[in-house]
């Protein structure tokens, strides 16, 4: 069990096939260490694909526990979120089959927090306007919000299910 203190987050399946459903609940439910019951629907996005998204309630780092169950099935689409927690930064992971795993921390307000490190990184490999500028996409997470903010939008008034981890 972890010592951080609580936080909160969401778990965003955008689409997902009806055979891998279960397999999703069952990595949700193994992080959490409740069962998990989600409310699947069409994803008008992606005919054929069911979408369904949870709150969650877990120590922090339970995010990136997550992330990594659900990335297990490579044809999913999905974002994690986790609140900003005393002494620990807010996190957010999206997936998108072909583009992979992005990961970026989130400040309170919701934006993405580019580290010293990272800028230092950047100012070394990119010198050039379009290299620059192409990097900074990819530590904005650009190309994944292009790709899900379709299914974003097809997800207003989605049925929420809240999970709270037990233990």
């Amino acid at each position: 069990m972890s010592t951080r203190g609580n936080t909160r987050g969401v778990v965003y399946v955008h689409s997902s096939p009806s055979a891998v459903c279960p397999h999703v609940e069952w990595a949700i439910s193994g992080t959490l260490g409740a069962r998990v019951d989600l409310q699947w629907t069409a994803q008008p996005a992606a005919p054929g694909q069911l979408r369904a998204e949870c709150n969650w309630s877990a120590p922090a780092g339970t995010g990136g526990k997550l992330a990594a169950g659900l990335k297990a099935w490579p044809m999913l689409r999905f974002e994690v979120t986790e609140e900003p927690s005393a002494g620990v930064d807010g996190e957010r992971f999206c997936y998108v089959p072909g583009l992979g795993l992005w990961h970026g921390r989130i400040s309170a307000n919701g934006d993405i927090v580019v580290g010293e490190d990272q800028l230092r990184a950047l100012v070394r490999q990119a010198r050039a306007g379009e290299a620059f500028a192409h990097r900074v996409d990819e530590l904005l997470a650009a190309n994944w919000d292009e790709a899900l903010e379709p299914f974003r939008h097809a997800g207003d008034g989605a049925p929420v299910t809240w999970l709270h981890r037990v233990g």
